[in-house]
């Protein structure tokens, strides 16, 4: 999978998680894929993560949504534990915050569009941002 990471300043870490998430949205999107998007609670969430959104994709064999990315936002508690700082504008240093996320596990991401994307006669419609990559075909046949 690819993971994405941010470093920032503290008072633009919660738009650089809004961020993260739409960019693992945008792949679902252009994948066709139905999703949703869960805020989790904190006993759910990573020991050092402030807050995190998961993004499940739906898989109709299961019956069910499955986590396909994860997003968190970490605030200053990994930096912290390395030092990392900035300086503001007074040139005081400050705690950076870090995020980071999952872009998309690409097995599961690759179950999920079989399974949604499958016709009745077993063909899988290819979604249209994967046809450059596979030669234009437009639908797999059994």
């Amino acid at each position: 999978k690819v993971e994405m990471v941010q470093v920032t300043r503290a008072e633009d870490s919660a738009a650089a998680l809004e961020q993260m998430v739409g960019h693992a949205e945008a792949i679902l999107q252009r994948l066709d894929l139905p999703y949703r998007v869960v805020l989790l609670s904190t006993g759910d969430m990573g020991f050092g993560a402030a807050r995190t959104y998961d993004l499940e994709v739906w898989l109709p064999a299961q019956g069910t949504y499955r986590e396909i990315s994860s997003c968190s936002n970490c605030e200053a508690f990994q930096a912290r534990r390395m030092m990392a700082r900035v300086r503001n504008a007074q040139g005081k240093p400050e705690f950076v915050h870090t995020l980071n996320g999952s872009g998309l596990a690409v097995g599961r991401a690759l179950v999920a569009v079989l399974e949604n994307h499958q016709q009745a006669d077993g063909s899988i419609a290819v979604p249209a941002a994967l046809r450059p990559y596979l030669g234009g075909i437009e639908l797999l046949r059994p």
